[in-house]
């Protein structure tokens, strides 16, 4: 299985009435920054590249990938099944 590592956007810190939200009540985005792309890969004989690239904002499924700490940096580890969209800058 192939994956992608993604900076996920910045997720929300207060609501719309004002109310600041602690750490553990902020809903974690579903999209961010690609900032490294995974090997390619052999499913059945085919071989799976890469479909985004580093730089792409993208779109993953709301509780695809796994949460991973690099260098002090929350990322997120997804796979290429999961991503779902790739958004224009």
């Amino acid at each position: 299985m192939g994956y992608v590592l993604v900076d996920p956007a910045g997720a929300e810190t207060k609501t719309s009435s004002g109310i600041i939200l602690p750490e553990s009540a902020q809903e974690k985005p579903a999209q961010g920054i690609v900032v490294a792309c995974g090997a390619d890969w052999i499913a059945e004989g085919k071989t799976i590249v890469c479909p985004v690239k580093v730089g792409d904002k993208v779109v993953y499924k709301k509780w695809g990938g796994d949460e991973i700490k690099v260098s002090g940096k929350e990322l997120k580890l997804v796979k290429f099944d999961d991503l779902m969209a790739i958004l224009e800058n």
